[in-house]
């Protein structure tokens, strides 16, 4: 056979393997587009259904249950808890009704995340409108409806509940003596949360100025701890002065805002001339809204201050030389810190009339100023010693992992023990005389503090059958608890432990009240 009958032979072989295959193919690809499927037949109609209530048209949900929608979603649970207050405190602010949000943590395969629930009227007439205005608003970016059950509901309830109660329970570590590292993030967060929700930035007005990012956020926070720390500052009251400024954004403020001065300086923008006197520019500068005018004052602080500025980092030190029109942020930062400290000392260290100073001048503190100050400077507080300290809220809330239809445990942990909770050395004991059976007297448990859970202790008594020798010192002994640990067995040693003596309020001694420590960066 030559050789070109043999590639005619295998050329018309390989043809018919690809038409076949081809074939097979089109004939698979028919089969598969044309074989009869089921049809899922839906319980529910999918066309919505009308009804009246109480002489009114409603359009119920279409599937049963209790209506929600999730309007927001959250990885990290300090973000999402100041979000939900927020989203509470401008709802309650309009007249509405906030009890119907909720802030539940949802398990995930990763880590849970949090989710901020609306229970909404079994009415899309009603429940729609609702949240097309918080959306309107820019309050939430979208919104996905669906029902729960009863035990959800229930659930997620009690879990918004524990949020609530969890970041209202004193903390054990107090801001001033918090590290400055357990600090940072936090702050930082807070910082970002106060831009967002700027009435600038919710308004999409046309003169908004951007949100602080993540590195912005992290750099000016590292910023306020080291100017507090070396101007030795209340460091809430000082976060409180920033969001009252301009919300921590760098952008000026107040620009139509002019002075009479006698002659001008380097520097100064000239807007009038007199023969005795000129009108100069004085609009607020950056995020702590120093006008210029202050800010030369402030200068001449600096240049008479006696304090080591080589402790604090080069970006925060201020020039020798002032150029009005090329001052840094941070260099804002110290210059505001560094008045803040000279009004606290012309005051004596009062910090309303200094913080109301910072606005209105030594001679007409600004109390409103100062009130609007020490609301956010108590906000500050207790959101950061939450989130720094070693009580984290989630230590308390409750179990993300736990499935919707259980009820949340509720657990309870400190990071210093009680002396009561510390091992103390055994009693001496006192042998049991064998007598007749006594009755025992149980005594009440005791109660849990409020917001924490109380764990469960089951009581066992002793019991002999009568007519053993152990009858007596079995009924004689007092009842045992039984531990957490399996297969705790009762203590069978005939002794009885001495009672602990009680002591009265009266006679406990009364703690030495301890100086605030000031506030400290020493990492």
């Amino acid at each position: 056979m030559s050789v070109k009958k043999l590639l005619q032979k295998l050329l018309r072989y390989v043809l018919c393997l690809a038409a076949g295959l081809l074939a097979f193919a089109a004939c698979g690809y028919t089969d598969y587009r044309l074989w009869p499927l089921d049809l899922p037949a839906s319980a529910h109609p999918r066309i919505p259904v009308t009804a009246l209530q109480n002489k009114q048209l409603v359009v119920p949900f279409l599937t049963p249950g209790v209506p929600v929608a999730d309007v927001a979603t959250f990885n990290d649970q300090l973000e999402a808890f100041l979000r939900f207050e927020y989203l509470r405190g401008r709802e309650a602010r309009a007249g509405h009704d906030t009890s119907r949000m909720l802030l539940a943590a949802v398990n995930t395969k990763k880590a849970p995340h949090y989710k901020i629930f609306i229970v909404t009227d079994n009415d899309l007439l009603t429940a729609l409108p609702q949240l097309a205005d918080l959306e309107g608003r820019n309050l939430i970016s979208h919104y996905e409806l669906e029902t729960w059950s009863e035990k959800e509901l229930s659930y997620y309830q009690q879990e918004s509940h524990t949020f609530d109660v969890a970041y209202d329970l004193p903390t054990a570590e107090k801001l001033e003596t918090i590290n400055s590292s357990k600090l940072l993030p936090a702050l930082a967060q807070f910082l970002i949360f106060k831009s967002q929700t700027d009435n600038r930035v919710v308004d999409r007005s046309d003169s908004a100025p951007q949100p602080l990012t993540r590195e912005q956020a992290t750099q000016l926070a590292s910023d306020i701890l080291d100017v507090a720390h070396f101007y030795d500052l209340p460091l809430d009251y000082f976060m409180g002065v920033g969001a009252m400024e301009n919300d921590y954004m760098d952008v000026n403020g107040d620009l139509t805002h002019a002075v009479w001065k006698k002659r001008a300086q380097r520097g100064d923008v000239v807007l009038r001339r007199t023969r005795k006197r000129v009108m100069v520019s004085d609009y607020a500068m950056g995020t702590w809204q120093i006008t210029r005018e202050t800010l030369r004052a402030a200068h001449q602080l600096y240049l008479h201050d006696k304090r080591d500025y080589s402790q604090l980092p080069p970006r925060l030190r201020p020039p020798h030389e002032l150029d009005m029109n090329n001052v840094s942020d941070a260099v804002l930062t110290t210059y505001a810190g560094l008045l803040l400290r000279d009004l606290l000392d012309h005051f004596g260290g009062d910090v309303e009339k200094a913080i109301g100073a910072y606005n209105g001048g030594v001679r007409a503190p600004n109390q409103n100023y100062a009130s609007g100050v020490k609301t956010i400077a108590d906000y500050a507080r207790r959101i950061l010693e939450h989130a720094s300290s070693g009580d984290q809220p989630g230590a308390i809330l409750p179990n993300a992992n736990a499935p919707a239809t259980t009820a949340p445990s509720t657990t309870a942990t400190s990071t210093s023990a009680k002396p009561s909770d510390i091992s103390q050395p055994s009693a001496a004991c006192t042998p049991i005389v064998p007598g007749p059976a006594a009755a025992s007297t149980g005594t009440p448990a005791p109660t849990a503090a409020p917001g924490v859970a109380s764990t469960p202790t089951a009581t066992t008594s002793s019991t002999a059958a009568s007519g053993t020798p152990n009858a007596a010192a079995s009924s004689s002994a007092p009842s045992s608890t039984a531990t957490n640990k399996p297969n705790a067995a009762v203590p069978t040693n005939n002794c009885v432990t001495p009672a602990a003596p009680k002591l009265s309020a009266d006679s406990a001694p009364a703690p030495t009240p301890q100086p605030k420590p000031p506030y400290r960066r020493n990492d």
